[in-house]
């Protein structure tokens, strides 16, 4: 998530209007770039607001990154969720609405959340979901007619042993896959997925794409180096970018080749090379728990030994657990020269 400093013009405003605690955009791409950069991505991120509204789940991911401050963080309350459909009632600042939490299926009302939303304008909801209640007899149809079009759904790994060990819950691969084959049947529907990249998963990534080669509304694949929201890795989840890369590069391409556009978080630029253009830190804005603020900013990015000398505008550099356990990297990673021109690029195929 970028700092303050990097909010552009639309997202400021929408932030000063709303004038809501816990409020952070994330969107690192210049607003004078926007436009120009390749479409490999959805690039949408400054189109949507986030928001927050539940903290309970049922799986126990090894990698979870609040499961020592779900039971204290608050969800949004109904007063502010109604602020946020008022403003766009009013201006329709965004296109879209991401429900998200720990578990937002978790909610009863979910339906009438997205129900409210569309009423008040939102063109795309969007939930972010482990998916395995997708699954349950009539509930991906009660989302699809309240107007929950869009589906952003964690694949912790490639196949049902792994993403279950990953999960520690039997069955959610099962569930999960059942849930978004449901939603593949919907013209209307975007699925996209998110994959945290642990040294359980790393080496899995290309066969993930594969496995979910089959889906015809999946446009969006992402991929996230893990980080701990802490100052150390005390769960030994973190892998060295130069043992990621080779899977990462063939998920990349792997994608590419179905259509898919592609999202990396949290790796370096640099390693990337010409696939550089995946990187995309950028968020919607996000409306959450002030809390979760303390914690995320102990992470610690941006601590590059290149940065200062780095043409980037994506790259979130190195965290401080991952200095800690693997070093600055010095010389693996390499400055990138400042644009001196628009890049351009085309939509994948």
């Amino acid at each position: 998530m970028g700092s303050s400093d990097l909010i552009p013009d639309a997202a400021l405003a929408a932030r000063l209007a709303l004038d809501l605690p816990g409020v952070r955009a994330g969107v690192t791409t210049p607003a004078a770039l926007q436009g120009s950069r390749p479409r490999l991505s959805l690039r949408d991120h400054d189109r949507y607001v986030s928001v927050t509204m539940e903290f309970r789940c049922n799986l126990a991911c090894v990698h979870c990154m609040i499961e020592g401050t779900m039971d204290r963080l608050q969800p949004a309350s109904d007063e502010v969720f109604a602020r946020i459909l008022s403003e766009q009632r009013a201006n329709r600042r965004w296109d879209g609405l991401v429900l998200t939490g720990s578990e937002i299926t978790l909610r009863r009302d979910l339906p009438d959340l997205a129900e409210r939303a569309r009423a008040a304008g939102f063109s795309r909801v969007r939930i972010q979901t482990h998916g395995m209640h997708l699954a349950r007899p009539g509930y991906a149809r009660r989302l699809l007619d309240a107007g929950v079009n869009e589906y952003f759904v964690s694949v912790a790994g490639a196949g049902r042993d792994s993403h279950d060990r990953i999960t520690a819950v039997a069955g959610a691969w099962d569930k999960m896959m059942a849930g978004m084959e449901i939603l593949d049947a919907d013209p209307d529907v975007r699925l996209l997925t998110n994959t945290v990249v642990t040294t359980l998963s790393y080496a899995e990534l290309p066969a993930i794409v594969a496995h979910l080669a089959h889906l015809k509304r999946l446009v969006q694949m992402e991929f996230w180096t893990y980080w701990p929201m802490a100052e150390r890795d005390d769960k030994g989840l973190m892998a060295r970018h130069a043992d990621i890369l080779p899977h990462l590069r063939a998920a990349i391409l792997a994608a590419r080749a179905l259509g898919r556009f592609v999202e990396v978080k949290n790796f370096p630029e640099c390693l990337l090379a010409d696939l550089g253009d995946a990187l995309v830190n950028a968020q919607p804005m996000l409306v959450i728990d002030p809390a979760f603020w303390t914690e995320f900013d102990r992470n610690g990015f941006h601590q590059c030994p290149h940065r200062d000398t780095c043409g980037s505008t994506e790259c979130l550099g190195l965290n401080t657990a991952y200095i800690e356990r693997f070093g600055p990297e010095t010389h693996e990673l390499t400055p990138i020269p400042t644009p001196t021109a628009p890049i351009r690029g085309a939509v994948p195929p």
